[in-house]
């Protein structure tokens, strides 16, 4: 059988990709979606506490330097991520034209701004009246409620700290309300989106053929055209020929498909990256903590944008609820932490290849680390930044901890951009070189702002599904 559409993968960019196309398109279609790992219900992910290791353990990565994390199953990383889902900036669609250094975007906020609408809608996201980014009508839900140590950060910084924006329900509707434990890698009352409870319906309409347990292993090109892909089907290769590919895997897999596949657009797999962070364990002086209604609550954009951007990186504050407690009597609640978050720079030092493990070949990241950019805005949070953030609070001592080893938020391996010598494919998500084939996810970004990157990927999915039922189908 031919398809018009063969899907890989079933998290956020191939979900938001599937349901626009869905709803778009009136002519018959015929879709096949790939999911490489299996199914596994909300019930069971919360008995078991944590997902299976064998899902997990499909990158080959130096460790050492970096952490990619990566769920290989129905839904992906949906499952295990912590619903946050700021928009980013204006600024950050063109850092080279307003700063001077990194990549423009080949689209900007206003192009992409009817798409976080439709997004937000979609995952009902709970969200401030009072945001950084320009925002015309309200989010689907009310925001959630900050604690004491949020409010005395926003006395100190009224117009630069706000609630952050969630996809876990501030109160009943498509999901229950956020319980409010801090329990978020895998929601145990389901108050999170996630794939599974906000598009399970996609996978069973009458137009949708789903494959579990099927790993998309390369695909046949014929000129400037994709005519199919082959597959690992519970362990036998299968082949499916179809009108049009769309790669919905992640930054780290859809390269390893396209190299495997023969595909040599020179930037391909290159400028692997995501925000670095690091974590200020604060301990308060009388000032008692953890009074809010999600893990997650605030944002401070006081580092975010500015003149600064042409020499160091942009930073986001982000604050926490979730509950740390002290060890001394009368002070058990009297404790805050805060991250400091930053952007990257792409370099091609940094990029995929493949390799051959144990007679299977599989992804290897080539990571040499973060840019010198990057490490200017470090420096700056870790030397002034964090005084500043906390010199008018109650604090009676902080801890600055080593970077984190991972945001959970690989970028940047399939370039967007204009010109196909600098990029793989267009702004509508298209490769430059085959025409009938997409990139969907955050590995399009030509850069990587302090924003968390879901709400973005999802928006630009839902953007490339309608240039593609218009244009192609």
């Amino acid at each position: 059988m031919k398809y018009n559409v063969i899907l890989v993968g079933t998290s956020f960019a191939s979900s938001f990709f599937l349901h626009r196309l869905l709803q778009q398109t009136t002519k018959p279609l015929n879709v096949l979606v790939l999911e490489r790992g299996p199914l596994i219900p909300h019930g069971e992910q919360v008995q078991k506490r944590r997902l299976p290791d064998a899902i997990k353990q499909h990158l080959v990565f130096d460790e050492r330097k970096h952490r990619w994390i990566t769920n290989v199953m129905f839904g992906g990383n949906s499952n295990c991520w912590f619903g946050c889902t700021p928009r980013m900036l204006p600024n950050d669609f063109k850092l080279r034209q307003t700063y001077g250094v990194g990549y423009d975007w080949p689209l900007d906020y206003a192009t992409l701004e009817p798409y976080y609408y439709a997004a937000e809608d979609l995952m009902s996201v709970a969200g401030p009246d009072i945001t950084p980014f320009p925002k015309a009508r309200p989010y689907p839900q009310p925001p959630h409620l900050l604690n004491d140590f949020d409010k005395a950060i926003a006395q100190q910084f009224p117009d630069s700290f706000f609630v952050l924006p969630t996809a876990r329900a501030r109160v009943n509707g498509p999901r229950p309300a956020c319980c409010a434990s801090g329990v978020c890698s895998i929601c145990p009352i389901d108050s999170k989106f996630t794939v599974l409870n906000g598009f399970r319906d996609l996978y069973t309409d009458p137009r949708v053929t789903l494959k579990m347990n099927s790993q998309a292993v390369r695909i046949k090109f014929n000129g400037a055209q994709a005519e199919g892909i082959y597959a690992l089907c519970d362990g036998k290769e299968e082949y499916f020929a179809a009108d049009a590919i769309a790669l919905g895997a992640n930054a780290v897999y859809n390269p390893q498909i396209l190299l495997k596949s023969g595909d040599t657009s020179p930037l391909l797999g290159k400028g692997i990256n995501e925000q670095m962070s690091f974590t200020v364990d604060i301990f308060l002086d009388g000032l008692n903590n953890y009074q809010g209604s999600t893990s997650l609550t605030g944002h401070g954009y006081m580092f975010y944008d500015g003149a600064h951007r042409a020499e160091r990186a942009a930073c986001m504050v982000e604050t926490s609820n979730i509950p740390i407690l002290r060890p001394e009597l009368g002070k058990w609640t009297q404790r805050g932490r805060v991250k400091f978050i930053f952007e990257d720079i792409p370099q091609d030092k940094n990029f995929i290849s493949i390799t051959n493990l144990n007679g299977t070949e599989k992804a290897l990241v080539n990571y040499q680390g973060h840019s010198d950019y990057t490490q200017k805005g470090i420096d700056f949070a870790r030397d002034t930044g964090v005084n500043q953030l906390l010199q008018n609070l109650p604090v009676e001592r902080y801890h600055i901890s080593e970077l984190n080893k991972t945001e959970a938020h690989a970028l940047g391996t399939q370039r967007m951009g204009d010109d196909p010598a600098t990029s793989v494919v267009d702004r509508n998500l298209v490769h430059h070189r085959y025409r009938n084939l997409l990139c969907l996810g955050s590995g399009v970004f030509p850069s990587s702002a302090p924003a968390n990157p879901t709400l973005t990927l999802s928006a630009l999915s839902l953007r490339a599904a309608d240039f593609f039922a218009q244009e192609a189908l």
